[in-house]
């Protein structure tokens, strides 16, 4: 699917950008005409035409030197994508502190960290920055197994509505709320073709999203098109979870 959109020019840094949904985001952004840089704790990159960096980004002297990397670089940086994060299930009754404060620190407390290195250099740009923030749809129901990574991701979105009232009008600040995604792991995460094609018999558009058109989405929200979109939380879920009473005979 070809994007109308014309990024060229903009400088675009994706955290977890190597695989799965940050991937996809990349390569939303690559057609867009952007210049793309990618990070993640791997040296490997596997998106072609985008440059990319190894960085934890729970390491605030990582992060920085990331950032100015990119502007050293580049000149500026125009967009932000926090897309880093994630969860293995566990019981949140047994899981020790220090796995929750982890999940915790991943996603949510390392998200804000890459903002604010990325905020010092838009607030001072001419033309500002965009900060799209990949959250999660469990922010806003029961997500037993993943509790920890669940509350989260409803603190990101929080965090959202919050940076977007104290870094604007330079910066746009908005998240994106993900729902059931087709990637490399959601045939061992969800037991199977079988079973993940009658997950996909719940969802409203009949089937998961893409990697990619989670990517545009953040495409949107990083152009022109939304420039008095700030603070939203845009559910990009198929149409969203039928209530349980539905199936009830």
């Amino acid at each position: 699917m070809s994007l109308v959109l014309d990024l060229s020019g903009r400088v675009v840094l994706v955290t977890g950008g190597a695989k799965g949904i940050g991937r996809g985001i990349a390569e939303a952004f690559l057609a867009a005409g952007a210049t793309v840089v990618t990070c993640a704790r791997s040296a490997t990159p596997t998106v072609d035409g985008a440059e990319h960096r190894v960085c934890d980004v729970r390491d605030p002297d990582a992060v920085q030197a990331l950032v100015d990397a990119v502007v050293a670089t580049h000149g500026r940086l125009d967009v932000l994508v926090n897309n880093a994060g994630g969860a293995p299930a566990t019981d949140a009754a047994t899981a020790s502190p220090r796995f929750h404060d982890k999940i915790v620190g991943l996603n949510l407390l390392s998200p804000l960290l890459v903002a604010q290195a990325a905020n010092r250099v838009m607030q001072q740009q001419e033309g500002g920055g965009s900060v799209v923030n990949i959250s999660s749809i469990s922010a806003h129901r029961p997500a037993p197994t993943i509790a920890a990574y669940a509350a989260a991701k409803a603190g990101l979105d929080s965090l959202t509505s919050s940076l977007a009232m104290e870094w604007g009008p330079a910066v746009r600040v908005n998240a994106i709320d993900v729902g059931l995604c087709h990637t490399e792991q959601t045939d061992d995460h969800y037991g199977g073709d079988e079973r993940v094609a009658a997950i996909e018999r719940t969802i409203p558009l009949g089937r998961m999203a893409t990697p990619l058109e989670v990517g545009h989405v953040a495409v949107f929200l990083a152009s022109d098109l939304a420039s008095y979109v700030s603070g939203a939380k845009v559910a990009c879920d198929g149409g969203g979870e039928p209530p349980v009473f539905l199936h009830v005979p």
